[in-house]
């Protein structure tokens, strides 16, 4: 597969407007743990599935991010433990204004007789449970009167990193799903595939293979944005989920080209065009890339 030659340039801090998802205290939350490593963050491409929370790895304790009613947990002893589970052990909790968080994959433990549980207090131990394959937990928010999952840097502060989210391609592919393999291009819809990897939220490195996904990607043509490619929430809509980009788009869609997105459909004239793909992480930091195409 051949890319367009690429002239990324950092472009250094683009102020976007971050939509609120969220009311109340809960910018206040905290995140699970004090020691274990982000190794996916909210947004990845998981093999042509979006990575709906946060996976870390190591650790000791499992924190609660915020103080609320222990509303499920799952244990050893749980008669529901004898059916098998993806979760493994698991614990979600009420926070108010319809915003759960759960967590789940980590050590098999006594079940919880507790109803409720306070800020930071340690509710499960770091391990590995249902279908993880190491030690560590999963880290999930979501929004059920909206019925969305919630990226959690949306919420929590996270570590602001020094270096720009790093853009590894941009390609076009046709309407017969060809990728392109030259600037010169017939009139006509496109897609723009990016491959674009953001800034660490915990200034930690991702496993190899398994790159952190950007806060947002924009494309534009000669100036003019032709679609924005948010990682903000992940809906679920008559059991599919769906992404916002200029509107709510299947998730199958946009994470079909792993380890890729679909970040924007345009419609090119003749003439000389110009693409520009901003890429920014959840700090703000932002990298560009800008070439010029041919169509003919």
């Amino acid at each position: 597969m051949n890319y367009f030659k690429r002239t990324a340039v950092t472009a250094g801090l683009v102020l976007f407007l971050l939509a609120a998802v969220v009311i109340g205290s809960l910018d206040a939350m905290n995140w699970p743990s004090e020691n274990a490593v982000l190794t996916r963050n909210f947004g990845a491409n998981d093999r042509g599935k979006p990575v709906l929370g946060m996976v870390f790895s190591g650790g000791t304790d499992v924190l609660a991010a915020e103080g609320g009613e222990v509303i499920f947990a799952r244990a050893k002893n749980d008669p529901a433990s004898r059916l098998p589970s993806p979760l493994g052990a698991w614990m979600a909790i009420d926070h108010g204004d319809g915003l759960i968080s759960i967590y789940s994959r980590y050590a098999e433990q006594e079940l919880i007789t507790k109803t409720t549980v306070e800020k930071q207090e340690p509710i499960a131990r770091s391990g590995t449970s249902g279908w993880s394959s190491a030690s560590g937990f999963y880290f999930k928010l979501f929004d059920r009167h909206e019925r969305r999952w919630i990226n959690p840097a949306m919420i929590i502060t996270p570590v602001k990193e020094a270096r720009a989210p790093n853009i590894i391609s941009v390609s076009l592919r046709n309407a017969n799903g060809v990728l392109m393999q030259s600037g010169n291009l017939t009139q006509g819809r496109y897609t723009i595939v990016v491959n674009a990897i953001g800034g660490a939220p915990f200034a930690t490195q991702p496993v190899s293979g398994q790159p952190f996904a950007p806060q947002r990607i924009v494309c534009s043509i000669n100036g003019q944005e032709a679609g924005s490619l948010i990682f903000e929430a992940v809906s679920a809509r008559d059991g599919v989920l769906v992404v916002s980009r200029n509107g709510l788009v299947p998730a199958r869609q946009i994470y079909a080209n792993f380890p890729a997105f679909e970040a924007a459909e345009v419609f090119l004239t003749r003439g000389q065009v110009t693409l520009e793909v901003i890429v920014q992480d959840i700090t703000g930091i932002s990298r560009s890339y800008i070439t010029r195409l041919f169509v003919n």
